[in-house]
């Protein structure tokens, strides 16, 4: 999945500490989900939209070049 968290991060002039406080995780787990290493759960991913004032689509898409199985 990829995201848009670095760059509103950045308009914003947070350290990912800065938005880990925000949100009420760990700056570990800012870190994971900027690099794609690890997908929110949806009420982290909430969280972060109500943080940005935005919707969750604005933040989070799916990765495009990463398809799913198909039988």
């Amino acid at each position: 999945m990829k995201n848009r968290l670095k760059v509103l991060r950045a308009e914003r002039d947070w350290s990912q500490a800065d938005l880990a406080q925000h949100v009420g995780v760990s700056r570990q787990t800012i870190n994971a989900i900027e690099t794609g290493k690890y997908s929110p759960s949806i009420e982290v991913a909430f969280a972060f939209a109500r943080v940005f004032e935005c919707r969750i689509e604005e933040i989070f898409m799916p990765d495009i070049s990463v398809s799913p199985h198909t039988e």
